[in-house]
């Protein structure tokens, strides 16, 4: 069921950037909607796409909580500030460091 959600999901993701990369830009400068030719008028066009992004961004933030309660139903309920430390092995102790060898003389 989880997979299916996610499939669903990501569709509506993908189809919400086009519908948002369709519509015509406010300032003119990455909007590809003015070349739509006679397919619609520019104002039946800006409607649909705004019901369109509309409804494909509340079935994006649907399936997104689905996807989060979903995620969480199995699992504990908690912090996990509120479980106790791990117990950890001792460290090994440090080996001293060796002084550095004096470089050898250059041959001329």
């Amino acid at each position: 069921m989880l997979t299916v959600i996610l499939v669903i999901h990501l569709l509506i993701a993908i189809a919400l950037v086009g519908a948002v990369l369709l519509q015509r830009s406010e300032g003119g400068a990455l909007g590809m909607g003015g070349g739509m030719g006679g397919f619609m008028t520019g104002r039946a066009t800006a409607n649909l796409l705004t019901r369109v992004t509309g409804v494909l961004a509340a079935g994006f933030m649907v399936t997104s909580l689905v996807l989060a309660l979903m995620s969480t139903a199995g699992r504990e309920k908690g912090s996990i500030l509120d479980a106790p430390p791990a117990a950890t092995a001792p460290a090994a102790p440090e080996q001293p460091a060796k002084p550095a060898e004096p470089a050898a003389p250059l041959a001329k």
